[in-house]
């Protein structure tokens, strides 16, 4: 084996217990926050310094393969976490995409549909600068609605958005299929 091959495989475990590590420290909560939901529980990965430093620096793997990214876009409230965090580690600026009344105007609105209701997301109006790359990045790809929603958003804000980066995809409820103009890397399945 070649020194070249060596630090390959060596990165790849690298990587791989990086993403052992944050699934480990997921926890499923049953019928939160209603009957019938289980809510994926990210304050372990959060609450953990070095899972917290894994998550993230798995995020930026799967993120690389959208090139140069501008601004990481993250969503209320756990992309908020993730998303300022990847934006450090990427050299990037962070663009917090809001609830509702959350942010002074300007701000654009948009409201989607959840697995469990509605909502509606803002962003200040006037804050990306036009054709800026953006990276769109949420904890949990469930329905797609929010992240449809968010990106749609960040489109009429101005933003070129290259792709969207997800720490776990619940993958039995469709998300991926609301979001077919866009790729989609997944830390987790």
């Amino acid at each position: 084996m070649t020194t070249v091959d060596m630090r390959r495989a060596e990165v790849a475990h690298e990587a791989q217990a990086d993403v052992d590590l944050v699934a480990s420290l997921l926890r499923d909560v049953e019928d939160f926050p209603i009957a019938g939901v289980t809510f994926k529980d990210v304050a372990g990965i959060v609450a953990s310094g070095p899972g917290m430093a894994a998550s993230i620096r798995a995020l930026a793997r799967i993120s690389a393969s959208f090139g140069p990214i501008d601004l990481i876009a993250g969503m209320e409230a756990r992309g908020f976490i993730f998303g300022a965090a990847l934006a450090v580690h990427m050299d990037a600026g962070f663009i917090p995409v809001r609830k509702a009344g959350k942010l002074p105007p300007p701000v654009l609105h948009a409201s989607y549909d959840l697995e469990y209701g509605t909502a509606e997301l803002e962003v200040r109006d006037g804050i990306i600068a036009p054709g800026a790359r953006v990276l769109l990045l949420d904890d949990i790809l469930a329905t797609g609605g929010t992240a449809s929603a968010g990106a749609d958003l960040l489109r009429r804000a101005g933003a070129d958005v290259v792709g969207m980066t997800f720490l776990l995809e619940i993958a039995g409820l469709g998300g991926r299929a609301a979001l077919p103009d866009l790729p989609v890397e997944v830390l987790l399945s």
